[in-house]
């Protein structure tokens, strides 16, 4: 694979809550899905061209504090919490059921309505400031689909419920970081590696203010693991710089 391939920017949402332990909300991918089919993920996906829309910045609070290259990530990710959930993450006040927006989260999954457009019919304005930056992971060169993904977190609403939209995901489950890793190691859930690295991150918070503290306390690092052959298998290793400890990955495409 040439270092020349497409690298896609793409954002996911780790929504959390204190009930009473951290709990995180993970969504199951439908198996007809061709990218991490089946597989138990944060909420998100790639950047769109909506997402980068010049009109966002009259409707979303916090613009001139964010850096021009994560505004678009930010607004994916809630972009894509909404239509993968039904929970619009970054608003205060918003009150609605999975059930009122579906009809909504079809036609935008279709292509047939705008989310920055039902935002503005409905006067909410997302806070960019909300959603903290905890990692940033980058797919080596290796890789047929490359992503620089961007995981943010934000404390989930408490007023409001989430529910898989179908056809994306089919399964939402709010669950601990702990519990998710076992359920992994047990083979009951198919979680990818990078999703993995971070709920053990995710794990060594006792708070969800723990968790904001942390990631904000994190250098500013692109996470791209490092590719190595032992006998006629490769694998992934991250870098100590890293921060996740030692691991090592079978490459498995």
């Amino acid at each position: 694979m040439s270092d020349d391939a497409p690298v896609r920017i793409a954002s996911t949402m780790m929504l959390v809550r204190e009930a009473p332990a951290v709990e995180v909300l993970m969504v199951k991918r439908n198996q007809a899905i061709d990218h991490f089919s089946g597989a138990m993920l944060f909420p998100g996906g790639k950047v769109e061209p909506s997402d980068l829309d010049p009109a966002w910045r009259a409707q979303v609070e916090g613009w001139d504090d964010i850096p021009e290259s994560e505004r678009g990530p930010r607004i994916s990710a809630i972009r894509e919490t909404f239509e993968e959930c039904g929970i619009l993450p970054a608003v205060q006040g918003y009150r609605t059921s999975p059930g009122d927006t579906r009809a909504l989260r079809a036609a935008m999954d279709r292509g047939e309505a705008s989310f920055l457009a039902h935002l503005q019919q409905q006067g909410l304005r997302p806070d960019l400031r909300s959603l903290s930056l905890f990692a940033r992971w980058r797919t080596p060169p290796v890789v047929a689909k490359r992503f620089d993904t961007y995981f943010y977190l934000v404390q989930a609403p408490a007023e409001q419920v989430a529910r898989a939209d179908g056809r994306e995901t089919i399964m939402v489950e709010w669950i601990t970081a702990p519990a998710a890793l076992d359920m992994a190691a047990r083979g009951e859930r198919t979680i990818v590696f990078p999703t993995r690295m971070n709920l053990s991150l995710l794990a060594r918070a006792g708070s969800v203010a723990d968790a904001i503290a942390a990631a904000a306390g994190r250098p500013a690092r692109v996470v791209e693991p490092v590719v190595e052959l032992h006998g006629d298998k490769r694998f992934l290793r991250l870098q100590a710089e890293d921060g996740y400890g030692p691991a090592l990955e079978p490459l498995l495409f």
